[in-house]
């Protein structure tokens, strides 16, 4: 009998521990208490492709820029700093025969006059056929209190002899 008593005296070394239960995983769903991993599992799944679009993104170059981009977009340039200082002898120099027959001079002068602070804005330009280029532009001009932005386009033409000009004005 005294070995029986000290049996049951003795601690169970696995009753010190914690007991986990272990529960069904239907029982799980009907307690409420659900696993994390298809959440994120699921979270990954939606967040790849954002990624994979990011990765993407910045591994496109930028579009090659041919010999006549840089003076094309230089005359635009120029016209608009024409128009930016009111210099309508400057401004006319830098429009095609086409331009000026289009344009009334009414029309040319009251461009190239601003009452006021401007300012501009050209973007990037695009080739519409060889020789010729269009450039978006933002005029922007504070003849009150507030700016006003006007979009438009300036298309600029190769006359020959590496001379570009504005045929057309914003």
């Amino acid at each position: 009998m005294r070995v029986r008593e000290l049996a049951c005296q003795a601690p169970h070394p696995v009753a010190s521990y914690p007991v986990a239960h272990t529960v069904a995983p239907a029982s799980r769903w009907l307690s409420g208490r659900r696993p994390a991993f298809p959440c994120r599992l699921l979270s990954l799944i939606l967040l790849v492709p954002f990624l994979l679009q990011a990765l993407s993104a910045k591994a496109k170059p930028a579009p090659a820029v041919d010999s006549g981009y840089l003076p094309a977009l230089a005359s635009a340039d120029h016209l608009l700093q024409a128009w930016h200082s009111g210099d309508v002898e400057n401004g006319m120099a830098l429009l095609t025969t086409h331009a000026k027959e289009s344009a009334t001079t009414e029309l040319v002068e009251r461009f190239f006059s601003n009452a006021g602070p401007s300012a501009y804005e050209i973007g990037r330009g695009k080739l519409l056929k060889r020789g010729r280029y269009e450039f978006p532009v933002v005029l922007v001009s504070a003849a009150s209190k507030n700016p006003r932005r006007h979009f438009s386009s300036i298309v600029v033409v190769n006359t020959g002899n590496n001379d570009w000009a504005v045929d057309k004005l914003p």
